[in-house]
């Protein structure tokens, strides 16, 4: 047996700083929200039913999102490589009265026994972890039959980004991203804001689909995990294009800056 991976769960003062502001800030909290809203839905929809869920909050961070699940009595455990973080994590749940579970443990090495959780979150992770694969499949085997995993990540088909302080980085040739990638860890560490894992990998909705699609999850992308009735009129006629015209779901997908999956443990439908 392989020896687990040691990693590093110090983290940069000035990427503390960013991430702390950040982590509250109103468009975060308005996009957690509304991840946390489309889950229920489409979970009460898969399910039958709305109760309290086992949630797994992987890079969680500073526990912005676990705290918007526990404040409607769900059970969180939140996890974070970022020691500071965590303690940061910690310490905002306990002033706000939430019984939230905050560890500090790698996404390749989940410390949950198998099939515990109904909802998996990987928000804004997977590109920054160097086994990928290994962080799906360790989603994967702790979500409860009929569970649900959400995952965002960068898309490799959209030129804006938010990983690199640099122009259009997602096309970049892979031999001059590894470039970039050296010099953010050690000389430029101020082009990922002083992250200690910046982001690695670029992914398309389709081809996490379809690795998903092998570890027993059916994908929904943004598109066919939208509520229709919070666009207007013009908004879900664009919307019913994209969904029923391939070409156009490949251009919406070009023009979205991130990756954004909601994936169904198939097992439910049994």
């Amino acid at each position: 047996m392989s020896e687990p991976t040691i990693f590093d769960h110090g983290s940069d003062p000035n990427f503390l700083s960013y991430y702390a502001d950040s982590s509250v800030s109103d468009n975060t909290l308005g996009r957690f929200t509304r991840t946390r809203n489309n889950i229920l839905r489409l979970l009460a929809r898969v399910r039958g039913t709305d109760g309290p869920l086992r949630v797994a909050d992987i890079g969680c961070g500073a526990g912005t999102c676990s705290q918007l699940w526990a404040k409607l009595g769900h059970s969180v455990h939140g996890l974070d490589v970022n020691a500071p973080l965590i303690e940061l994590a910690g310490s905002r749940a306990a002033e706000a009265g939430l019984p939230i579970e905050f560890r500090v443990g790698s996404a390749t090495q989940l410390p949950y026994a198998d099939a515990q959780m109904d909802v998996v979150l990987l928000p804004e992770l997977l590109e920054h972890v160097a086994d990928w694969e290994l962080c799906l499949k360790e989603a994967a085997r702790v979500l409860a039959p009929g569970g649900l995993l959400f995952l965002s990540t960068t898309n490799a088909l959209c030129p804006i980004q938010d990983e690199f302080d640099l122009p259009m980085y997602s096309w970049y040739p892979g031999p001059v991203k590894r470039y970039y990638e050296r010099l953010s860890v050690t000389t430029r560490p101020e082009l990922v804001r002083h992250t200690k894992y910046p982001a690695v990998h670029w992914f398309s909705f389709y081809q996490l689909r379809d690795y998903l699609a092998r570890l027993g999850l059916d994908s929904l992308d943004r598109f066919d995990a939208a509520d229709d009735r919070k666009f207007s009129v013009k908004g879900r006629a664009a919307l019913r294009l994209i969904r029923r015209v391939p070409l156009a779901r490949w251009i919406a997908h070009v023009l979205t800056p991130d990756v954004t999956i909601y994936a169904i443990n198939r097992s439910a439908r049994a």
